[in-house]
């Protein structure tokens, strides 16, 4: 029997491209999570390995679907193998039932760690260079240094903070949090 499985990292994201794929890749049952794939536990992942037997195969439309990490990649795989159940990623064309299939699969896993790795590199240049710049990430301030200005001005005349938070569009905690900031 072949299980699929599907994962996208966060909730906005569509997994509807995977699951049409593992289903004209002959997937009987697909299973999914949208979590992250360094996470180790997966509820989709954990049901689809529940059901494998021996004989069968664990289907993923791109390996790094299935984790993260090389050593979770490398060891997940050595498990099913352990357990008599392939492993198959149909868009890197891996499939560990044969001796060329393992092979590939850890040069895939080597390759899909290291993009990582370089992704992780060229998004903390990234910060630093637009923080070199001035640049700051985040959230934009709820209050700038103005509205702050007033904000305690006015509460220290005996304004009520709600009344306060009212007028310059904030909650009442963002206002405490500002107010309490700036002390």
């Amino acid at each position: 029997m072949l299980i699929g499985y599907a994962r996208v990292s966060t909730t906005d994201q569509n997994l509807d491209l995977q699951i049409k794929a593992l289903e004209q890749g002959g997937c009987e049952k697909i299973f999914t999570d949208k979590i992250s794939g360094s996470k180790s536990v997966r509820a989709g992942l954990d049901q689809a390995l529940d059901i494998t037997r021996a004989g069968d195969s664990l289907v993923v439309w791109k390996l790094d679907r299935l984790g993260r990490s090389v050593k979770h990649l490398v060891d997940l795989v050595s498990s099913l193998e352990k357990q008599e159940i392939n492993f198959v990623s149909l868009t890197d064309s891996i499939n560990t039932s044969t001796p060329s299939g393992r092979f590939f699969f850890h040069i895939m896993a080597s390759l899909a760690e290291m993009e990582r790795g370089l992704n992780l590199e060229r998004t903390k240049a990234g910060l630093v260079a637009a923080r070199a710049l001035g640049r700051v990430g985040g959230r934009p301030s709820a209050l700038s240094t103005s509205k702050l200005t007033t904000a305690q001005k006015l509460k220290d005349d005996g304004m009520r903070v709600a009344d306060i938070s009212e007028i310059l569009s904030v909650s009442v905690p963002t206002l405490y949090r500002y107010l309490s900031k700036n002390r």
